[in-house]
């Protein structure tokens, strides 16, 4: 049975997600459709864009993200309280950069910001949905949506009616996603190397230590957003454990690495094969959520369930 996804992400409550948005009708967001010999590739730059918006005007952090053939993935945090801090301006211009005026100019923009700021309500109501995940997601898909039908020559639906919406519990779950997602063209046999995987956050991520290796040492930041980081590992160790886990998920593969895990994976979860088996359960093995039994059971109560999916996996994982 289909429940309200206010049961997964509560409305001003802050969390960490994991998001899936798919195409339907054979719709394309990038590659080669074979049958009509048609490529998509550019509508990567529509959507790295999209992304890059989004979380410059929502209380978002980005932590991750993969753009693949007809779906898209994001493992992001959002904080609905921080929009208490923005005074009524800040809200205004951030709802203007989402939905600009018709007219072009800086003076229609100060126009618009305007007719807003003159109406309280109204501004209270954009700040609430500034720190909503559903807001967030409507924003980001719709205009791409609108972008690829007028390109398509058709119309109605691009995507599937709902995304789905995985509640991360805890930062081991967390990291678990994001590499699941970082992951997906190497398992999709889309890309052999981080570096190659384009149109993820991981490949991002290289590039910027290709650029200034000195970052490789700061501790791991989102990929884009306000949010303060949370995490306690570096951008190096990421990458590491990340270069490990795709040759455990994908034999075979190029790795830059030894293959004896990493030493920092100790201080995440308690051995490589637990921390594979954590990150190949968001293909299929967490449902809901992710995170421990524990997390698990309290946000089956929450929901008024005696059970959750993924309990008994995350019952073998200690």
């Amino acid at each position: 049975m289909t429940r309200p996804r206010s049961h997964i992400a509560p409305h001003h409550s802050p969390g960490a997600f994991h998001c899936v948005q798919r195409c339907v009708r054979r719709a394309f967001l990038c590659g080669t459709d074979h049958y009509s010999g048609q490529c998509f590739e550019h509508r990567r730059g529509w959507i790295e864009q999209r992304i890059r918006l989004v979380a410059e005007c929502f209380a978002v952090a980005v932590d991750a993200y993969a753009v693949m053939s007809n779906h898209l993935h994001l493992v992001l945090r959002i904080d609905p309280g921080e929009t208490l801090r923005w005074a009524n301006e800040e809200v205004a211009a951030r709802w203007v950069r989402l939905f600009p005026p018709r007219e072009d100019g800086d003076a229609a923009i100060e126009a618009k910001c305007l007719r807003l700021l003159a109406n309280p309500e109204r501004i209270e109501t954009l700040r609430e949905r500034l720190g909503s995940l559903s807001w967030l997601m409507r924003c980001l898909v719709e205009p791409i949506a609108r972008r690829a039908n007028r390109e398509d020559g058709c119309k109605g639906r691009f995507w599937e009616g709902r995304y789905k919406c995985q509640a991360l519990c805890n930062e081991r779950a967390h990291l678990a996603a994001m590499a699941y997602v970082d992951l997906n063209p190497i398992r999709a046999g889309m890309a052999d190397r981080l570096e190659t995987s384009t149109c993820t956050s991981a490949a991002e991520r290289v590039m910027q230590v290709s650029e200034d290796p000195a970052s490789a040492a700061s501790p791991l930041k989102p990929i884009a957003g306000s949010l303060r980081p949370t995490f306690e590992i570096t951008t190096a160790d990421y990458l590491q454990i990340l270069d490990w886990t795709g040759r455990q998920l994908a034999q075979g593969k190029r790795g830059r690495i030894s293959p004896d895990a990493p030493a920092v994976l100790a201080n995440i979860d308690r051995d490589g094969a637990r921390w594979t088996t954590r990150v190949a359960a968001f293909g299929s093995g967490w449902h809901r959520a992710a995170g421990s039994a524990q997390d698990l059971i309290a946000l089956a109560e929450r929901m008024g369930q005696r059970w959750l999916a993924g309990i008994r996996l995350a019952l073998k994982l200690g």
